[in-house]
């Protein structure tokens, strides 16, 4: 959580012009344009709010050295009304009443950008295809790892013929990498930066049909354990045990490997629990796989301390590290139940999943020097969740639509109702589980605040689906002024090898 604007504290895709301008008067030896104040007759906080933003904006300074080091981080499922909703709810649970001016921390990154998600089989994308995009710069098929939308069970006997990952690439030029998530380490998003699968299903053996046994595809987890660029990957923490373990020691593997033994026989450090992770040695070198539970990690509000790092210590944990390779590193970071609690319609679980994110993304900011680190935030796709109804400021985000009355000067509020007279919440979904009828009871406050509400949903459906609208893309650091506009999420990839130096300027030939 961020205080109430403060130069930095801007989050709306900016422009440079100004600085440009002032640039190019430096250049040619001009003098920018006299300013003059701007005549009003109204002066008061939001003028100065705005006005602040406004002087803040003109000193932004572009950190043009290469990127030593890029942060990738991915909340799944993050669509801009999550990110509107969370930061007030981020500001109400923070002591702010009303938390509509209250930012979340990445909205404090001076450059941003819209991201267009759709896949090439579909509008609406899954996390698959577009963790492909993010990870190999190309656009495929739902449902495909890190492969190109013509790519099949073929590919496994040519793995050679599979794009190129951003870890698969920075781990080939001597640089450390990492993979940090809340889910299964072998969930769609974290395994498209080690593995490329023509299903995100085929997580372990049992799940491999016959025709992709025999054309040789192997599971997710597997594929972990044979990532052979550079010296493989260094830091792997998550969720996602059982695809590592055979089913007599409680996992899920048919063949009877071990993927933990095997990791620790090649040197490698492995941690199941929060005190082991907490008793790692930050300054070791080995590779370490900390698997924290069988599928994935506890939401947030119902995480065990004793049992579960947070995401931000885990973050911490793989920042420190890998700062240690002199080349510089990738790490992925990725709140993956923010999609989970939405495909629910548990808004409550999907906005502390989101607090959750922005403590990982503050303890990444503690740690690095944005002048030669390079820190993304973004979603993979976004949610059918929605943000309406005219709730008066002060009103709980999680609660029922209070509308502003006597011209909302005195705070008076009242129960805003539908056609049928009965009130609603401020947060609903187009789609879901969780459909009111005619005769259902009217709802009640203490009722749609609990933890465990499911947001009402307009078409009956047995889980919420994603959106097809555009994310938001957050930039700081070095070469952050790359990103803005609107632009393909394939695109950031290439934004991203230009940041790091893997390429000469655009135009000029594909990174290696």
């Amino acid at each position: 959580m961020r205080a109430p604007i403060a130069v930095s504290s801007l989050a709306i895709a900016i422009s440079l012009s100004a600085c440009q301008q002032n640039a190019e008067s430096e250049a040619t030896g001009s003098e920018p344009a006299s300013q003059s104040p701007i005549e009003t007759r109204v002066v008061d906080a939001t003028w100065n709010r705005a006005a602040e933003e406004a002087r803040q904006r003109l000193t932004l300074r572009a950190r043009e050295g290469q990127a030593r080091n890029v942060i990738l981080f991915v909340a799944d499922g993050m669509s801009i009304p999550t990110i509107a909703a969370a930061r007030i709810y981020d500001g109400q649970t923070g002591g702010d009443t009303s938390g509509v001016e209250n930012l979340l921390t990445f909205e404090a990154f001076p450059n941003a950008a819209l991201v267009r998600t759709y896949s090439t089989d579909s509008q609406v994308p899954d996390s698959a295809n577009t963790a492909t995009a993010l990870m190999t710069g190309i656009k495929t098929r739902n449902g495909a790892i890190s492969l190109a939308a013509d790519q099949g069970v073929e590919v496994c006997g040519t793995p050679e013929a599979a794009p190129l990952t951003l870890a698969e690439i920075a781990e080939a030029r001597g640089m450390a990498t990492g993979v940090v998530t809340t889910t299964r380490i072998t969930h769609a998003t974290p395994a498209t930066t080690y593995s490329h699968s023509v299903s995100r299903q085929w997580e372990s053996d049992v799940d491999l049909p016959d025709n992709a046994v025999a054309a040789g595809c192997r599971d997710i987890a597997a594929q972990l354990l044979s990532f052979d660029e550079g010296d493989g990957i260094d830091v792997v923490m998550g969720g996602g045990r059982a695809n590592f373990l055979p089913e007599g020691d409680g996992g899920r593997r048919g063949d009877g490997r071990n993927l933990l033994a095997e990791w620790e026989a090649r040197g490698g450090a492995t941690v199941t629990d929060a005190a082991g992770f907490r008793s790692l040695d930050v300054a070791a070198t080995e590779p370490v796989l900390g698997l924290f539970a069988n599928s994935h990690l506890a939401f947030s509000a119902d995480r065990d301390d004793a049992e579960e790092p947070s995401l931000a210590e885990m973050t911490g944990f793989a920042i420190d590290r890998l700062s240690a390779e002199e080349d510089g590193y990738f790490l992925l970071v990725e709140a993956g139940r923010v999609d989970h609690a939405h495909h629910a319609t548990n808004a409550y679980r999907a906005l502390t999943d989101m607090q959750a994110f922005e403590a990982a993304i503050e303890a990444a900011i503690d740690r690095v020097d944005l002048d030669n680190t390079l820190i993304l935030v973004t979603a993979d796709h976004g949610h059918t969740m929605t943000f309406s109804g005219y709730p008066a400021r002060g009103t709980s985000i999680l609660g029922l639509v209070r509308r502003a009355v006597s011209g909302g000067l005195d705070g008076e509020t009242a129960l805003t109702l539908d056609r049928t007279g009965r009130p609603y919440t401020t947060l609903s979904y187009a789609n879901g589980p969780n459909t009111r009828g005619q005769d259902d009871e009217a709802l009640s406050d203490e009722e749609v605040q609990a933890p465990n509400y499911r947001q009402e949903a307009t078409v009956a459906l047995p889980s919420q689906t994603h959106s097809g609208d555009d994310v938001a893309l957050f930039a700081t650091g070095a070469r952050a002024h790359y990103f803005g506009g609107s632009m393909e999420q394939n695109t950031v990839f290439h934004l991203v090898a230009y940041a790091m130096g893997w390429t000469e300027l655009p135009g000029d030939e594909a990174p290696n």
